[in-house]
């Protein structure tokens, strides 16, 4: 019994926080030095990372029975998208106006070196048109957009590419069969990959907690518990209703994705458990063509505890240094995170950087006052990378459904413990036929 209760990953991934957040009290120095372990671990999950998104995306749309529903699912999930994150913008925007975690600090921003986050403002490109948005939609070659992680570029060109497959036919079954044999090899290296999950969480605990102190937690604590409210308030009131509307139990998703959840915890990453992720949402019975599509891109379009941070941080500042902002001067704010919000990937350190874009364009808000986050700012980004992974695997069941493309029956006996959660093979029969997980998003299976 006990070797079963420690064989399971989320224990060892918790044993791993505690370790690190133990010998990074205990000695910083040495957990400062332990950076590299998680680090080293994000890398081998972002390495097979591009290789899954295209195999899925171009599988599942080269087996979609009806290529119309393609257009349905995409429109579908942009308006789920667009309808959450600005909730996640006015609830962040709401919570600190009624709670001012930064009200009394009365900091001068003359008096802050700004060039703490010197690496963050050059990062921080000026926020995009549409038009620029638009055209960098489309990669200049594959090759590069694979190698450089681009998530929508990769998620253009898949998409073309499976629409031409599912046109081709027949023909196109030694490639569709490749493709398949791939994927399954590709997730057998994230199998083995995720083994290392306990000690990239040591590591990276060890840092956190060496190379900033608890003492950061304590000097903005309002601050670090607001986020971290406004976070628990939004999985449990605005998902745990969308689950409802949706027909499953919240609580139950979330045990079935546990470990996910503590490895997101572990390394800060929402990107570190995508492709487990969109595994396990395929053993819950929603179909590949849906997984493929919404998954990946919801990491750009659907940052739901990105949206909390960010109207959060950039009133706090405001707050903290005094800076009079008019209610219009705050929905000005809203309106640019409506559009910057949609640049922010799943890594470390990107909310940071997009929050320095955001208010260098507006010109109110002074950007040296981000050197008042860079304290607690690793610690926030676990409620935000936890919020951001539960609020993409709750939006794609919830847009699965709306699609009519859920097995309804197999979700229910997945999330209730009947079937293995890691076992997707057990979806098909081994036969060479066409598995009904939906109207028009029917799956072949393989031979």
């Amino acid at each position: 019994m006990i070797r079963r209760f420690f064989g399971k990953l989320y224990v060892q991934v918790l044993l791993g926080v505690t370790a690190g957040i133990v010998l990074g009290m205990v000695s910083p120095g040495l957990g400062a030095d332990l950076k590299p372990l998680g680090d080293i671990f994000i890398k081998l999950i972002k390495m097979v990372f591009a290789p899954i998104i295209f195999a899925t995306v171009v599988l599942g749309i080269a087996r979609m029975e009806n290529i119309k529903e393609l257009g349905r699912v995409g429109t579908r999930a942009l308006i789920y998208f667009e309808v959450l994150s600005t909730f996640a913008l006015i609830l962040g925007l709401v919570v600190v106006n009624l709670i001012q975690p930064g009200q009394g600090m009365n900091i001068d921003p003359a008096t802050l070196d700004a060039k703490a986050i010197a690496s963050y403002t050059a990062s921080a490109a000026k926020p995009a048109t549409f038009v620029d948005f638009m055209v960098n939609l489309v990669p200049g070659s594959i090759v590069d957009a694979l190698a450089r992680n681009d998530i929508l570029q990769i998620l253009v060109f898949s998409t073309f590419f499976g629409v031409a497959l599912s046109h081709v036919g027949p023909r196109a079954k030694p490639v569709v069969d490749l493709l398949d044999s791939f994927v399954h090899g590709i997730f057998a290296v994230v199998g083995m990959v995720m083994r290392l999950a306990p000690i990239a969480a040591f590591g990276a605990m060890a840092f956190t907690v060496g190379k900033y102190g608890l003492g950061s937690i304590v000097s903005l604590g309002k601050l670090m518990g607001t986020m971290y409210i406004t976070c628990f308030l939004f999985v449990v009131i605005v998902l745990g209703a969308i689950a409802r509307i949706s027909g499953f139990s919240l609580w139950k998703f979330l045990k079935y994705i546990k470990d996910e959840i503590f490895t997101v915890l572990a390394t800060s990453s929402s990107e570190s458990v995508v492709p487990q992720l969109m595994r396990k949402l395929e053993n819950a019975g929603v179909s590949k063509p849906v997984v493929g599509l919404v998954v990946p891109s919801g990491l750009t379009f659907n940052p739901d505890g990105q949206c909390i941070y960010y109207t959060m941080a950039a009133i706090f500042i405001a707050q903290a240094t005094n800076t009079p902002l008019t209610l219009t001067d705050q929905l000005v704010v809203l309106g640019v995170l409506l559009l910057t919000s949609k640049g922010s990937a799943g890594v470390t350190g990107s909310g940071f950087i997009t929050l320095a874009a955001t208010l260098a364009s507006l010109g109110t808000i002074p950007v040296a006052g981000m050197v008042l986050l860079l304290g607690v700012d690793r610690f926030m980004s676990e409620a935000r990378a936890i919020t951001n992974t539960i609020g993409n695997a709750v939006g794609t069941l919830a847009i699965g459904r709306w699609v009519g493309a859920v097995d309804r029956n197999r979700l229910e006996d997945v999330l209730n413990g009947a079937l293995d959660p890691d076992d997707i093979d057990s979806v098909y029969d081994g036969a060479s036929r066409v598995v009904p997980i939906a109207p028009g998003l029917s799956l072949k299976a393989a031979a």
